[in-house]
């Protein structure tokens, strides 16, 4: 049954019938896709679940005001004083503020600062149906009526909507990163395949498969519920050209295999297929399942991420199983030009750098993985350096947007939280004492008159210190302690700052309760692909390993040689998940084929024949995957830059260390036990194994 389901898409009618089905289902997707950025959600509350104390806040509090407003905080300054004209200037512009589509409510100013050295107008923006694209024009044209007739006078937007308005513009360098994550594949595969030709395959494949996704995305978005933002999108884009191009590279190298050894392309392809497919399916399985478990997060962000990247993984390996074969088969011998793949020319050689590799660590394979080991796990010391609570607002930036300049100088002449402060909900009766208590927490500057509607009160607290900051998030968890022991007051915090607050304790709680999950879920995949207990439980402990040592080494990178301020509290899970489901995509490739010639020739001589047959591929899969999360770093958002960093140095020493050096030393050391308890393990290993015999290369050639 599987030889003649993988027959399928290679047919000589089927072929064309694959073709003819995925032109057909593009020509929707392509509208559909289009139409993502419409339903995602990129402002922070909207990433929270519902019983966040914050969340509450904002459904009580629609009584008072519109919950889909956020404040812009306009700052001019001149250094040597504000003279009478600028201050004229700022009531002009308050009064055309006014004007500006989506401006709503009556600006709070123009306030001189005590020192006479900077204005601030604090104004209400409306976030309609576009989103912080919507936020984002209005700042813009705030920009456009302060900038006139300046004469020196700086003017900067800060505050929650200045803060929308540059996120907006960081992330729309999303088409940018296609075609940078498109060009890096693209490159990697000329090298990896030395052709001109067969690297457009690949690349037409994932396209499709990206489109298809990003329409599937939609759909759901749309009809069901599920939580989608710019960042869904851009790790979407990277996470579907990585791994399908990987998958590509496996089928690919197999096909290639195959055709010295069958004359037929479609029989080539059939046996190609029926071959690698276990291990591309394996593979894609253990990543769609890790990122499923995603939706057991409480944060709506991070719940959204896991099935869109899901669906990613999974369409893209129904792509490059179904559409990718139909292409190769299509087009022939000639795509692999100049160098085709003929009917019994010679495979892989012992003379291969990964045969070497395989000799140099069977001498000794015991003191290789230990030495390994433990090299692994002093990189993996700067872990405890990693600090993962979160970001203030003008720190998310690689680069100095015009937010973070105008909250630099607002933090000079004002109080850091002056235009953003926190909101606290009340019982009418219980207003007065809760406002006394609020006054009272030291990192509150300033409390307003309550109002009072429907038998609940709202009032605004100033804060001391910048919203976002750290010192922010310990004012919102005093006050919270204090006007929580007010009996009968069902009183409760929120607005941005609680609202980063609960973000960062979700994420925490997100990580603490996800991470234990994946592992046991991986765990059991692989126990059922390879019929084992111990071989999964070596290859996730050399997983782990490979995790702890990516993020130790990003780590000091990010502080010492980046010199960023943090990382976001979903940092650690995130990565976590990508690490360990891509690494074992690895372990699965090399281990599948060891476990296919263990069959014939020992544990031993499997390890060592794995190593060799799949270590370019396998190598080549790791480049293109560290490549498109590498192009991440085009964003000028620490984030981005951060988790693209981390995954990438994570891939490449999974691929040419962990996976070469560990897994086959650990195989080698530990032999037949590998496959405890299946049949394999009473398969009796020829105790001196050794890649130079001479049955060695007609063995690799039978493979």
């Amino acid at each position: 049954m599987m030889r003649r389901m993988a027959s399928l898409p290679s047919g000589r009618v089927a072929k064309w019938v694959v073709l003819a089905l995925w032109t057909a289902l593009l020509v929707p997707a392509l509208l559909l896709a289009g139409q993502l950025g419409d339903v995602e959600e990129n402002d922070n509350s909207a990433w929270l679940p519902g019983n966040a104390e914050s969340t509450k806040v904002v459904d009580r509090a629609e009584k008072f005001q519109p919950a889909d407003t956020l404040p812009a905080i306009v700052i001019y300054d001149r250094p040597e004083g504000i003279t009478p004209a600028d201050m004229t200037k700022a009531r002009a512009d308050a009064e055309a503020f006014k004007g500006i589509k989506n401006v709503v409510g009556q600006a709070q100013g123009p306030v001189k600062a005590q020192d006479g050295k900077a204005i601030q107008t604090v104004v209400q923006v409306h976030k309609d149906k576009t989103g912080w694209e919507g936020i984002g024009k209005v700042v813009d044209a705030m920009n456009k009526v302060g900038e006139e007739n300046v004469n020196g006078l700086g003017f900067h937007v800060t505050g929650p909507a200045g803060y929308a308005s540059d996120s907006i513009k960081a992330f729309s360098g999303g088409g940018g990163l296609t075609t940078i994550t498109a060009s890096v594949v693209v490159v990697i595969l000329l090298f990896t395949y030395r052709s001109p030709l067969l690297p457009l395959l690949p690349l037409l494949t994932v396209g499709s498969a990206l489109v298809t996704s990003e329409a599937v995305i939609y759909l759901l978005a749309k009809n069901a519920g599920l939580t989608v933002n710019k960042q869904t999108s851009f790790i979407l884009t990277v996470l579907v050209f990585g791994a399908a191009t990987d998958y590509a590279l496996l089928l690919t190298s197999r096909y290639r295999e195959e055709l010295r050894r069958h004359e037929d392309r479609h029989e080539a392809m059939a046996e190609a297929l029926r071959r690698s497919s276990p291990a591309i399916i394996a593979s894609a399985a253990t990543v769609a399942v890790s990122l499923m478990l995603l939706m057991l997060a409480t944060l709506n962000s991070t719940q959204g991420l896991g099935p869109a990247c899901a669906i990613g993984i999974l369409v893209g390996l129904l792509a490059m199983v179904t559409l990718m074969p139909a292409l190769l088969v299509i087009c022939g011998h000639w795509i692999f030009w100049p160098v085709k793949p003929s009917y019994g020319s010679a495979g892989a050689t012992k003379e291969g750098f990964w045969t070497r590799v395989g000799t140099a660590v069977s001498g000794r394979p015991r003191m290789v993985w230990i030495g390994t080991a433990l090299v692994l796990g002093v990189m993996a010391i700067g872990v405890f350096g990693l600090k993962a609570d979160g970001l203030s607002n003008k720190d998310q930036f690689t680069n100095k947007p015009q937010m973070a300049v105008g909250e630099e100088i607002q933090s000079r002449h004002f109080p850091a939280g002056s235009g953003d402060p926190i909101y606290v909900v009340a019982e009418a009766a219980s207003a007065e004492q809760v406002k006394t208590v609020l006054s009272g927490v030291p990192g509150v500057a300033d409390v307003s008159t309550p109002m009072i509607k429907d038998g609940e009160a709202i009032m605004l607290g100033e804060l001391k210190d910048a919203p976002s900051s750290t010192a922010a998030m310990r004012t919102v968890e005093q006050a919270r302690t204090a006007v929580h022991r007010i009996e009968g007051a069902d009183a409760q915090v929120g607005g941005n700052a609680a609202i980063v607050l609960d973000t960062q304790e979700a994420a925490a709680r997100d990580s603490k309760v996800i991470i234990p999950i994946v592992l046991v879920m991986v765990f059991v995949i692989l126990a059922l692909l390879l019929r084992a207990i111990v071989a999964p439980l070596l290859l996730m402990a050399t997983v782990v390993l490979s995790f702890g040592a990516a993020l130790g080494v990003s780590s000091l990178m990010f502080h010492h040689v980046f010199h960023f301020a943090g990382a976001e509290a979903s940092f650690p899970l995130l990565t976590f998940v990508f690490l360990v489901a891509l690494g074992i995509d690895y372990n699965i490739f090399l281990v599948t084929r060891v476990r296919e010639v263990t069959l014939l020739h020992g544990t031993r001589r499997g390890a060592l024949m794995g190593l060799s047959t799949t270590g370019g591929v396998i190598t080549s899969a790791g480049l293109v995957l560290a490549g498109t999360f590498a192009a991440m770093a085009s964003l000028p958002l620490v984030f981005a830059a951060e988790l693209g960093f981390a995954v990438a140095f994570g891939v490449l020493l999974d691929t040419t260390i962990v996976r070469s050096v560990l897994v086959t030393a650990l195989t080698l050391d530990v032999g037949r036990w590998m496959w405890w308890p299946s049949k394999l393990f009473r398969h009796h290993d020829d105790p001196r194994p050794l890649v130079g015999e001479p049955e060695l290369e007609p063995a690799l050639r039978g493979m």
